[in-house]
């Protein structure tokens, strides 16, 4: 079974996208199931966890409704305000929806470097075991400091870190990543996605060779039980296909055992999200 845990759809705003900057055009406009659909039955895809992009819970309506309606949607990531004083409210509710399977905080927008540590936030974060909730963590390189304290505060708490914790492919560097990656990985309560690499790397003129040290690092740091393999579209558009972004997951994968690609490929997305 291959399992795609991480991409989004969207009806496309000007207002609430705008993230999606001029050089990112071939994105600005509505991706639907219908879009993808197609694509999953070329490259032998059995499912999907759709992502939340916009921080409202309008999303999670819009997302639920999606997996309602097309069974390949195996599961949803979505937002809620963690700071809230009515987050018990919130959870409970949200754990009636078999879909909903975890959330998520645009971390990385966040000009508050100490965010993932304030009081509220991780006040909301520790109701999410009891409903068993996953939290998917979105950070740029230069956060992970807060994320090492953030998951040693929860140890029993399921985390995944998105897109490998988005080091600087462009420019080369590895080394500060590299090393906080691993500290993080000694937690044995948190998994990490295989995805997003290609968007963070020099989008028209990336290799495989480019990539290749920083799938080396998350697997000899989290091992092949707690990768998971995420396609990130349609935002990987701005860097490649479908095809060729998944070309370079399974390129590096290809000398794992069998059953070390398929825990990466869907089996540990599956047992994380309890798909």
């Amino acid at each position: 079974m291959i399992i795609d845990a991480h991409q989004h759809f969207w009806k496309y705003r000007p207002q609430n996208h705008a993230w999606i900057t001029e050089e990112m055009s071939a994105i600005r406009k509505d991706f639907a199931p219908s879009d993808l659909a197609p694509i999953y039955a070329r490259n032998s895809v059995d499912g999907c966890v759709a992502v939340q992009v916009d921080q409202t819970e309008e999303e999670n309506q819009f997302l639920l409704g999606l997996s309602a309606q097309h069974s390949f949607i195996k599961g949803v990531v979505g937002w809620v305000d963690f700071r809230a004083a009515n987050i018990n409210e919130r959870l409970e509710l949200y754990s009636s929806k078999k879909a909903m399977k975890g959330f998520r905080h645009i971390v990385q927008a966040e000009p508050d470097n100490k965010f993932l540590l304030g009081e509220f936030f991780t006040r909301g974060i520790s109701r999410l075991k009891a409903f068993n909730f996953t939290y998917d963590i979105l950070v740029f390189e230069h956060q992970l400091e807060q994320v090492e304290e953030f998951v040693r505060r929860f140890p029993e708490q399921p985390f995944i870190i998105d897109h490998i914790a988005k080091p600087a492919i462009r420019s080369r560097s590895i080394d500060d990543w590299k090393k906080r990656m691993t500290n993080i990985a000694g937690y044995e309560n948190v998994y990490c996605k295989l995805s997003g690499m290609v968007t963070e790397a020099d989008w028209k003129k990336w290799t495989f060779k480019d990539l290749e040290p920083y799938m080396h690092t998350v697997l000899n740091a989290f091992g092949a039980r707690r990768l998971v393999y995420g396609s990130d579209w349609p935002v990987c558009l701005v860097a490649a296909d479908y095809e060729k972004q998944f070309g370079v997951v399974k390129q590096f994968i290809k000398s794992l055992s069998k059953d070390e690609q398929q825990m990466i490929l869907g089996e540990n997305a599956v047992r994380f999200y309890h798909l």
